[in-house]
């Protein structure tokens, strides 16, 4: 339904609206504005990139980009770098199974598709850090530089998360045919049922909130900078630049590990680096420990 609104209620500034993703569309008796919600055009962006993010395929709702992208790929070979975006993901999925929960229009929630068959499946975690350096580059001018990497891929403010990446891979043979990006960030939404979670309008407030193609059109140039950085081969530039920006890294912190009866035990380490696999290197007492995916948590 769209929403009809009385003039009072947005002027003098109905454009607060209209960056919203709405259009004006008549103006009715006893001073009532009608608008209706066009957040297909509202991303149409433009960005200055090669291929990623000039396509966009928007859907008003739907269960999971990644899976709504997944589809696309098997039903034909769409151009790299295309964005399956939504406003309301009903189904979206994190890491260990978690629940990715957003409020419809407040974020962003969308798929980016690659093609890295430059990558091999044990590479894949390479792709983890151009993607998530990508939306660091985008997101620290706005963050006065409190952003943090939280391996493997979730996208810190101090110790409460504003962002996630689930990326899902299609093989052929030992190289990555196709790649899913699934990025969720908390934008706009004020509210949220975790206290670990925050926004970038929660945690920097403006005044008329963030323009999301605004952002949407600088993450797509910035992770296609990264992208285009790995494929030619510059892992040594963007490992050090992943390790400078890594939640936790070289200071001490307590984690969780699973035993071999099936308990979560704490313990006390510091994040050293990452291997070639993508696991993360603790030091705890005088050896370092290798962790991969749900092998190890960190305890905030």
């Amino acid at each position: 339904m769209n929403p009809i609104i009385r003039s009072s209620q947005v002027w003098p500034r109905p454009y607060r609206m209209v960056r919203s993703g709405y259009e004006l569309t008549s103006m009715i008796h006893s001073n009532i504005i009608t608008f209706t919600k066009l957040n297909k055009l509202l991303y149409k962006i433009h960005p200055k990139t090669l291929f990623v993010g000039q396509k966009i395929h928007y859907l008003p709702s739907c269960q999971s980009t990644n899976d709504e992208a997944a589809q696309i790929i098997a039903a034909e070979e769409p151009a790299e770098g295309l964005i399956v975006i939504t406003d309301a993901q009903l189904a979206g999925r994190g890491q260990r199974g978690n629940v990715w929960q957003a409020e419809s229009g407040q974020n962003l929630t969308m798929s980016l598709v690659l093609r890295p068959s430059f990558l091999t499946a044990t590479e894949q975690f390479w792709l983890n850090i151009a993607v998530s350096l990508g939306i660091s580059d985008a997101l620290d001018p706005l963050t006065e530089g409190l952003l943090r990497i939280k391996w493997p891929n979730d996208i810190y403010v101090e110790n409460t998360k504003m962002g996630g990446i689930l990326i899902e891979n299609t093989l052929h043979g030992t190289a990555i045919a196709w790649s899913v990006t699934g990025i969720g960030l908390n934008v706009n939404q004020a509210q949220f049922s975790y206290q670990t979670a925050t926004s970038l309008q929660k945690r920097f407030p403006l005044a008329d909130g963030y323009s999301l193609p605004s952002l949407l059109t600088t993450i797509a140039e910035r992770i296609e900078q990264r992208y285009l950085q790995l494929r030619a081969g510059k892992r040594s530039d963007l490992k050090t630049a992943y390790l400078q920006r890594l939640f936790r890294y070289q200071e001490a912190h307590w984690f969780e590990r699973e035993d071999a009866q099936g308990h979560w035990q704490r313990f006390e380490g510091y994040i050293v680096g990452i291997d070639e696999a993508g696991r993360l290197a603790i030091a705890t007492g005088n050896r370092i420990q290798y962790f991969g995916f749900k092998e190890v948590s960190f305890v905030i």
